[in-house]
């Protein structure tokens, strides 16, 4: 992998929504078949394509094989978030909290907002209301231009994590 096939990849996914779902996603494989070191990328970029285009459960097993085969970097992060949220759309609600809780206690990037967003929507497919929102005015209190620490205070007040 290099940063011309980084580049080719990007301009794939800057045409989605300008093809037809079966064209990009086979764009997206005749891509990734130029792939000769990392099958876990291959998976990984296979797995977007699939959810992108509303075929969670093509995606699945492919966010779960390159996650077994070791994918790493933001693309890690990227497909337990994605993998996560397919999960949430298949009927797997607690699957879907349990690894984004996970990814919320052990690890923090620039998508730990995306995590939460995702995490509150799972809460809420289980019930669970308060958590979620909780968690989404949170993680909203730090982009606001003012009254940051009262929006985050009212989240807390909802719902205290453990």
């Amino acid at each position: 992998m290099n940063e011309n096939w980084e580049n080719q990849l990007q301009s794939i996914w800057l045409k989605f929504g300008t093809m037809s779902n079966e064209k990009f996603i086979q764009q997206i494989k005749n891509h990734v078949d130029l792939l000769s070191n990392s099958q876990a990328i291959a998976d990984f970029e296979r797995a977007c394509a699939f959810d992108s285009t509303g075929h969670e459960e093509e995606a699945e097993p492919l966010y779960r094989s390159a996650l077994d085969k070791g994918l790493t970097g933001l693309r890690r992060r990227r497909a337990r978030i994605q993998l996560a949220s397919t999960l949430r759309n298949n009927g797997k609600i607690k699957e879907s909290i349990h690894i984004l809780r996970e990814e919320k206690a052990n690890y923090s990037d620039e998508l730990n907002d995306a995590v939460d967003s995702f995490l509150a929507l799972s809460l809420s497919s289980a019930g669970k209301y308060e958590e979620a929102l909780s968690l989404t005015l949170k993680a909203l209190s730090r982009h606001l231009p003012r009254y940051n620490r009262s929006v985050y205070n009212y989240a807390n007040g909802l719902y205290k994590e453990l």
